[in-house]
């Protein structure tokens, strides 16, 4: 597929100097800093070095106070309190935070937590999980990454009885639900300084704001930042600002060598088969998130807050072992699913020329279409819909490309919808199944009339161009300091000109990847490796020059650690 390479602008040389004489290290990490923002020494201080000190007073979040004095009624009344999640890994992850935090306070009797099942409940705060409640007396429910929306069920449980403390990252609607307390950054009237916490985050502030009003000792509470990163990087929030502090000493604790890691996810660490190497943001999105996610998507995601609350490896191992078995089930219907899914795109002329994807049909498996929506965007890049039948309804997830409003765009089609929510980049929606062929002529309309024929290109963002003589260990040593990478601070991509193999060092390997010795002036060689560029084997293999994006990285083979290139993208 065709790659747009966007090369970011130079930052101001005078800012680069000034930067390069306080911190005297290679001028191409100075550059990336001051592209960063980071253009002082005490910024590159505190960039280097996030510090829980510099986390923004959780008092300033709308409701807060509100929040913290429910709570904490709760706990001194002897009232009982319901933790409930979404089925996703931020929901889960900040069920299994609040409740490891609150359980010693409150006693395993007088707190539980709740997840609604995907199929049969939906999302958000449902009407069954209510009436949990009520049938087993909790006064008080502590709603985690959902429930902004949920105006009417807050109605129908202040009915109940039941109070309501939600603690959402999501958009609010018109309304605000008339819950105890509505925590929210995204609320149009919350001051609180940063907006892009994870619905974990969120769980976290208000946990924060509880132990300091108690006067409670917070390393209890910092002790679990390593579910709170967990979320962050299955959430895919910005990973600057408090994202960035939550998130380093998150992957500092599940690094900690010194200490056990939390037998949850000790027990998914070994199903990844992340033995080697640190863990960091991307191993957590491909090795961590999928497990967490599959017993949502595939049945009761239940099973996967009682892995991480584990208070055993033995016990751990045993329900990450069925969370793990949920996973390679969830496989199986991905990629029988994606198949189907580009074939239908393959065999229509209408759909292979459309500016959107909006597939439907009555049999696909609920819990991945999000997934499947992913994988078409992989291979046609435009915002794209995946829909299935489920209780009579065409339900599904949305997807979409850089720059373009997925949830914008659906929104201009809520007449046709029963409920939709969720970012700009995904989404989630259901309507009647006959409304499908008129949703799919407007939402094709809608995106044609508004996308830009570039954002229709999959766009590699380059920050900056190097010599290979550059690319040494210490380098790297330097570059890894500026990690978590992700959304926000990606991982640095470089561009190198005039390059070309070593003689005899290309191969394909895996059918559809590239493997190389690069040069660029016949003295200084880096390994490298283009995972689904092997179309580009005959030109390179014989010797003709090409330029390069790549990222930096550490392979290591039979205990054997060197440098490595990721290509990202190629041009002769």
């Amino acid at each position: 597929m065709e790659k747009r390479w966007i090369r970011k602008p130079a930052p101001d040389p005078t800012q680069v100097r000034h930067l390069a004489d306080t911190l005297r290290i290679n001028e191409a990490i100075i550059s990336l800093l001051c592209q960063r923002g980071v253009c002082s020494f005490e910024e590159a201080r505190a960039y280097f070095r996030p510090s829980l000190d510099e986390l923004p007073d959780p008092m300033l979040m709308r409701d807060m106070d509100r929040a913290v004095s429910r709570l904490e009624r709760a706990l001194h009344s002897g009232e009982k309190v319901l933790v409930f999640g979404d089925y996703d890994v931020d929901g889960t992850t900040s069920v299994a935070l609040v409740y490891a935090y609150l359980c010693p306070f409150f006693g395993a009797e007088r707190i539980d937590y709740y997840i609604p099942d995907r199929y049969q409940e939906g999302y958000g705060v449902s009407e069954a999980g209510i009436e949990y409640a009520v049938e087993h007396g909790f006064q008080l429910i502590i709603a985690l990454d959902c429930g902004v929306k949920a105006v009417e069920k807050v109605v129908y449980a202040n009915e109940r009885g039941v109070d309501f403390i939600i603690c959402d990252h999501h958009l609010p609607g018109e309304e605000i639900p008339a819950a105890v307390a509505v925590l929210d950054p995204k609320r149009a009237d919350c001051p609180y300084p940063d907006k892009n916490l994870s619905g974990c985050g969120v769980g976290f502030k208000l946990m924060q704001a509880f132990s300091q009003s108690q006067g409670f000792d917070e390393e209890p509470l910092h002790n679990l930042l390593d579910l709170l990163v967990v979320s962050i990087a299955a959430d895919i929030v910005p990973i600057f600002g408090e994202n960035r502090i939550l998130a380093y000493h998150g992957l500092r604790l599940l690094n900690d060598q010194s200490r056990p890691m939390r037998p949850g996810l000790d027990a998914l660490h070994e199903l990844a088969g992340l033995h080697n190497g640190t863990l960091n943001i991307s191993s957590l999105v491909f090795g961590f998130a999928p497990r967490i996610n599959a017993a949502g998507r595939m049945g009761d995601a239940k099973r996967s807050v009682a892995m991480l609350l584990a208070a055993t490896k033995e016990d751990a191992i045993q329900k990450a072992g069925v969370v793990d078995k949920t996973n390679t089930e969830r496989r199986g219907f991905d990629t029988s699913i994606t198949k189907e899914a580009l074939q239908m795109i393959e065999d229509s002329i209408a759909l292979r020329n459309a500016s959107s994807t909006v597939l439907f049909k009555q049999d696909w498996h609920k819990g991945v279409v999000g997934i499947v929506a992913s994988r078409c965007i992989d291979k046609y890049y435009r915002p794209t819909i995946i829909l299935t039948e489920s209780n009579g309804k065409a339900t599904g997830s949305a997807r979409s490309v850089i720059g373009f409003d997925v949830h914008e765009a659906i929104g201009e089609c809520a007449d046709l919808l029963d409920q939709y929510g969720g970012h700009m980049y995904a989404a989630g929606l259901t309507m009647p199944v006959e409304n499908v062929p008129a949703f799919q002529e407007r939402f094709e309309r809608i995106v044609a009339g508004r996308i830009r024929p570039e954002q229709l290109i999959p766009p590699v963002e380059i920050d900056g161009v190097l010599h290979l003589s550059e690319v040494t260990n210490s380098f790297y040593r330097v570059l890894c300091q500026m990690e978590p990478f992700g959304p926000g601070n990606p991982n640095p991509v470089f561009e190198s000109g005039s390059v070309y193999a070593v003689p005899d060092s290309v191969r394909v390997v895996g059918n559809s990847h590239l493997k190389l010795v690069v040069t660029q002036d016949g003295r200084h060689t880096v390994d490298a490796i283009g995972f689904g560029l092997a179309d580009y084997y005959e030109p390179i293999a014989k010797g003709f020059p090409f330029s390069m994006c790549y990222t930096v990285d550490m392979n290591e083979y039979r205990g054997v650690k060197s440098l490595q290139l990721r290509l990202k993208d190629i041009r002769l």
